[in-house]
């Protein structure tokens, strides 16, 4: 019910003391059999009347922008309207799912106006790129304006709300808005953007652990902002990787590219079990799940269907669950003791 920001306002309010709010984790973890860092806390419900006032936001939201379609900009009334229903849903009553639904509401918002604004649908690039030789400055300063103004809508939101998916939002839509740019202006770049995704998904990883390694204990808000952008990462790093190693393909996967496919996931793994974050293991799950049936087929094994292959899967991942903290010390043997003094402790 209580999250490590709830507990982190309680300490600037002066409700509690550092030293309380120490021995109240250790308690929760007590009961839990798990140290609290590793509980990676979520709070997106704090009642059902978050769920109540979710749906009549969604009602009122979605009147929003059916009313203003006249305008030519409905998204930009409803990131209005987003903001202003936040400043008490949010910022006075602190409603754990309202805030992520209005946050995600202003950004989609700000996002589809930005797209009709600087034309991404209008041909407008298309004009662009035949003057490119003419006009190096305008199309560089074309690729910047949408992601700074995506990631600027982003960080006002965040200094006035300091709800913790607004990182990941943000930084999401720089990402989209980057990417479209850039392959509108260079199409020959189409071919390439699974290495684009990649090279996105790891520039959101990094800003993750930068979240995370300031806060390693985790218990102030930065942990709950690393959390979203690790779960921003994993699909941006995920996907790119098993679409390169063909799993996205209509044709089953061979051995050895589904091999290749579990040896990536068992990386994955890895680096889940080095930064305590669990994303990365369930974002790559579909892609280990047809790379294991595959491997199956091609041992000849008699039970080849997707009951066997989700058995053995669930049952690994259930293992390491269970196994999560003696997993995590044989990862974290051989890093140096500066690196492990910036992950979470075990």
């Amino acid at each position: 019910m209580y999250s490590e920001s709830d507990i982190d306002a309680a300490i600037r309010a002066g409700t509690l003391t550092q030293d309380d709010a120490r021995k109240f984790r250790a308690a929760l973890a007590a009961q839990k059999g798990a140290p609290a860092v590793d509980e990676e806390y979520v709070r997106l419900l704090t009642g059902f009347n978050d769920i109540f006032v979710s749906i009549a936001l969604l009602l009122v939201l979605t009147a929003v922008g059916a009313l203003t379609l006249f305008t030519g900009l409905p998204g930009l009334w409803v990131a209005a309207a987003s903001w202003g229903l936040a400043e008490y849903f949010t910022a006075r009553r602190r409603m754990a799912l309202p805030s992520v639904l209005l946050l995600l509401s202003y950004c989609a918002g700000i996002a589809s106006s930005l797209a009709w604004f600087i034309g991404i649908h209008a041909g407008l690039w298309g004009a662009v790129a035949l003057a490119l030789g003419a006009a190096q400055p305008v199309v560089m300063g074309a690729l910047l304006v949408g992601p700074a103004l995506m990631g600027a809508a982003a960080w006002v939101h965040w200094r006035r709300f300091h709800v913790p998916i607004t990182v990941a939002a943000g930084a999401g839509g720089v990402v989209l808005f980057g990417l479209s740019l850039l392959v509108s202006l260079f199409p020959g770049l189409r071919a390439a953007w699974p290495v684009l995704l990649l090279l996105s998904g790891l520039g959101v990883l990094a800003l993750g652990l930068k979240w995370d390694m300031s806060d390693p204990a985790r218990q102030t808000r930065r942990a709950d902002v690393a959390f979203w952008l690790h779960l921003l990462a994993a699909p941006l790093i995920v996907h790119p990787l098993f679409h390169m190693l063909g799993l996205l393909a209509q044709t089953a996967p061979g051995l050895a590219r589904a091999g290749g496919a579990i040896g990536v996931y068992l990386a994955l793994a890895a680096l889940a079990l080095a930064v305590d974050r669990r994303a990365l293991l369930v974002s790559g799950l579909a892609y280990l799940l047809s790379a294991l049936g595959a491997v199956l087929k091609a041992s000849g094994f008699a039970g080849q269907d997707l009951s066997v292959t989700a058995l053995i899967a669930g049952g690994s991942l259930l293992v390491l669950s269970v196994a999560w903290h003696r997993a995590r010390a044989l990862v974290l043997a051989p890093l140096p003791r500066a690196m492990k003094a910036r992950l979470p402790p075990l």
